[in-house]
């Protein structure tokens, strides 16, 4: 083979290695499970792209990731998954339809007998849903709190937990470690959970400031599973922030959609966007 020809075939060999490795990847995949995610990412697409959802919720698709975040932590529309402290709902209107039809979807909320807001969004939650069957299928709700936290749904029968951004609330209360071991006790062997929280930074000193700032440790959140009994499947940068420093005056509610410096520096903030966070996926052992 003349020297130019050898040169052309190898360059031809190089663009093409990347492509090859990441379909070789995807080969690697059993066949059922590849068909399973498809359908997964479909319904998610789906639901994504529903009337339900308000314009508000969809201009945060870009920085909370929900469907690359849900395929990271496995969700199949088979699954009863729990929600735990689901707020107003924003992940739950794109879970709950994915599980509509064959799955189970378990809205572990607020304490029905706790303070009027808590009441009053626990209400407005149960009445949205109840009022779209079409969409939502039928959930159940639950209650989760630090005296409820046998509540969120009967021993060894969740597939999947998941909770987005909570964890530093139950840290501040007192009751994280006791959480993680609730979450242990609801899943099946084998069954999933997935986390989303704030992260500081590793290096960051931790004082009185930052553990009232919403950001947590990454090792933190990782001992606290671990000391539950979970081990840690995976870690993911899917809702990494680069451009978040953790140290803003009002801590993570300085940053969208809070903004709570209202006017103030607001353009500055608006062009961080919303926290760092890390994307957490443990597993309950199988027996």
């Amino acid at each position: 083979m003349r020297l130019s020809s050898l040169l052309a075939a190898t360059a031809l060999a190089l663009l093409a290695a990347p492509s090859f490795a990441n379909n070789h990847k995807n080969h690697n995949k059993p066949a059922a499970a590849q068909k399973a995610e498809a359908e997964t990412a479909a319904l998610l697409d789906k639901a994504i792209a529903g009337e339900h959802r308000s314009a508000a919720a969809k201009a945060r698709d870009r920085y909370r990731n929900p469907k690359e975040t849900l395929l990271f932590f496995g969700l199949r529309p088979t699954m009863t998954v729990v929600e735990i402290s689901p707020s107003a709902g924003w992940y739950t209107d794109i879970i709950a339809p994915v599980l509509k039809d064959r799955g189970v979807f378990i809205a572990a909320h607020n304490n029905p007998n706790g303070s009027a807001n808590a009441q009053k969004q626990r209400a407005d939650y149960i009445a949205r849903l109840a009022a779209a069957p079409e969409v939502f299928g039928k959930p159940a709700v639950t209650s989760f709190g630090r005296q409820l936290l046998g509540n969120i749904a009967a021993p060894g029968s969740a597939d999947m937990i998941l909770t987005f951004r909570n964890v530093h609330n139950w840290q501040m209360a007192g009751f994280a470690p006791q959480a993680f071991q609730a979450f242990y006790t609801a899943l099946k062997p084998g069954g999933i959970l997935g986390i989303e929280e704030h992260r500081l930074p590793e290096n960051r000193t931790e004082d009185e400031k930052t553990a009232k700032s919403g950001y947590m440790k990454q090792s933190a959140v990782i001992a606290m599973a671990e000391a539950a009994g979970f081990k840690l499947v995976a870690t993911s940068e899917i809702n990494a922030n680069p451009k978040d420093t953790a140290d803003h005056p009002e801590g993570v509610w300085t940053l969208p959609p809070n903004l709570r410096l209202g006017d103030k520096d607001r353009e500055k903030y608006t062009a961080i966007g919303e926290s760092d966070r890390m994307t957490l996926k443990f597993m309950k052992p199988a027996r």
